[in-house]
């Protein structure tokens, strides 16, 4: 078979599209919290981490405050805010249809995880998914990536890592599967190219081309 098998997503910024949602939950996080008036880049810089890591980037001190404010604020605004992405659902849908195994790898909790799928309800396209809870060690380690490979019964040899960020470039390496991102997130080309991801796409059906060797 020629392409990735199986084919692992980040969830934030790639198969979802989340970006409005984290950047004004962390806005009004560290507005509320800490009275500061952050540019967009600073807010977003470490998405792709677990949250509580993201919070303790703005403030180690008061990162648990942080945490409860940002999810409070999150959780009531995720169904105005959450998007999906055009094409995405048709990309799992033809990579199922070609007999790709698929899932998601996010540093999300299992509850905000869930939150996501009743706005955007793509879960049953995918055969594992891989929450914070799940491993001790997060992105960019490569323990959650193993993880799915594990409860997939697979090897890293033809399986591929699609995220938006460079934490998902780096774990899809540590793992040893291919490591490919995605621009249309949170992160540009010009912030995932250093960190050497076998392949960088611009659009969902790029990806499904890369994804079954096209």
């Amino acid at each position: 078979m020629s392409g990735y098998d199986p084919v692992l997503l980040d969830l934030d910024g790639t198969v979802v599209d989340s970006v409005g949602l984290i950047r004004e939950s962390h806005r009004h996080a560290v507005t509320s919290v800490l009275g500061e008036s952050l540019p967009d880049e600073r807010l977003v810089a470490n998405v792709g981490r677990p949250l509580i890591d993201q919070m303790r980037a703005f403030s180690p001190d008061r990162a648990e405050e942080l945490l409860e404010v940002y999810r409070e604020w999150n959780h009531a605004n995720t169904a105005a805010l959450l998007r999906p992405y055009p094409g995405v659902e048709e990309l799992l849908d033809e990579l199922a249809g070609a007999g790709r195994a698929l899932g998601v790898v996010t540093s999300k909790s299992a509850a905000t995880v869930e939150l996501a799928w009743r706005v955007v309800p793509l879960r049953d396209r995918f055969d594992v998914v891989i929450c914070a809870e799940d491993t001790d060690r997060h992105k960019p380690d490569p323990d959650p990536v193993l993880a799915a490979l594990r409860r997939l019964g697979r090897d890293p040899a033809g399986a591929c890592y699609v995220g938006d960020s460079p934490f998902d470039v780096r774990a899809g390496r540590a793992a040893g599967v291919a490591a490919i991102g995605v621009t249309w997130g949170f992160f540009s080309r010009e912030a995932l190219e250093p960190d050497e991801p076998d392949l960088i796409v611009d659009t969902p059906a790029e990806l499904l081309r890369a994804c079954l060797g096209r």
